[in-house]
């Protein structure tokens, strides 16, 4: 159940879901079908009894709908009836919880229940009336400042607050280089939800790079999908300065097997945490991708592999 505890959104899982309920309650599509889209993203945790999430993706599910006001009676029914028949806490009893959480937790419930049990409200749905913009498109060549190899923090009022940490302690973060990325493939989750996947520069640089010095020996790795608002771009400082012309046939020779950046894009991840690379301060051979091996990103060595001819 990853980190958990008593509170219905104590776990590393239940947090995640409720911010990919979020996203997805945004598209405009019936509740059949937001509810289709969920399970299609936790397909073990919606459908499997025996998955330690099950009965936590349909309480928060069920929850998550009833504060955004959307009518969903299966949705609803089937909370209440994990509620009634202690499935609950029968998984938890299963991970070892002690008797004083499952108490806790069970008065949780109880509060839930009773809250799904009420007349629902009926708010008005804010949806997207349109897909989102496709802000950088396949080959857009993006450079932007670093500081010890990160990207801004877009999530933070302003980059100042982005407390860097030194062996000093923290400080504010302050460019002391820079990085690129190409972006090799975008598109939308459900005609809608907008992602992209950058192929960043492995190291940063002292230098702004221009396209002319991307090119030839240089390493590359390619990194997982990530979202990206208007907002983020602009925080980001993020600059196009031109496109290569990446062969989608190349790319998937080269990278077989990728998925979409549906994920991504249903769980809004943004595509700041993709793009930071190793610092000029890095002494040693640059890592490679090893084939099998946790925390390696699938690298490249000349972009030219997988451009057009």
């Amino acid at each position: 159940m990853g980190i958990w505890g008593t509170g219905l959104y104590s776990g590393d899982f239940a947090m995640d879901l409720r911010s990919t309920i979020s996203a997805v309650s945004r598209l405009p599509f019936d509740t059949g079908r937001l509810v289709e889209i969920l399970c299609e993203t936790e397909p073990s945790a919606a459908n499997n009894r025996n998955d330690e999430e099950h009965t936590t993706f349909w309480l928060v599910l069920a929850d998550q709908f009833a504060k955004r006001g959307i009518d969903c009676e299966p949705v609803r029914d089937r909370a209440i009836q994990i509620i009634d028949g202690f499935e609950d806490q029968a998984m938890l009893e299963k991970l070892g919880a002690t008797p004083v959480d499952i108490r806790r937790r069970r008065k949780v419930l109880l509060e839930l229940r009773a809250r799904l049990a009420a007349p629902p409200i009926n708010r008005p749905r804010t949806v997207l009336k349109k897909p989102q913009p496709l802000l950088m498109e396949t080959g857009d060549i993006i450079v932007y400042p670093t500081c010890d190899g990160r990207c801004i923090n877009p999530y933070f009022a302003s980059k100042e607050f982005d407390k860097h940490y030194t062996k000093a302690g923290p400080v504010p973060w302050a460019q002391d280089g820079w990085a690129a990325a190409v972006i090799v493939d975008c598109g939308r989750a459900f005609e809608f939800l907008s992602w992209y996947r950058p192929l960043t520069l492995a190291q940063a640089r002292n230098e702004k790079p221009t396209p002319e010095s991307l090119r030839g020996d240089v390493l590359w790795r390619l990194e997982l999908p990530g979202t990206c608002s208007k907002t983020h771009f602009k925080k980001m400082e993020l600059e196009k300065i031109g496109s290569f012309p990446v062969d989608p046939d190349k790319f998937k020779k080269t990278f077989p097997g990728l998925r979409s950046g549906q994920s991504a894009a249903v769980s809004d991840i943004s595509i700041a945490n993709r793009l930071n690379a190793l610092s000029q301060s890095f002494v040693g051979t640059l890592p490679e991708h090893k084939e099998g091996k946790r925390g390696y990103s699938p690298t490249l060595r000349g972009i030219e592999q997988i451009l057009k001819d």
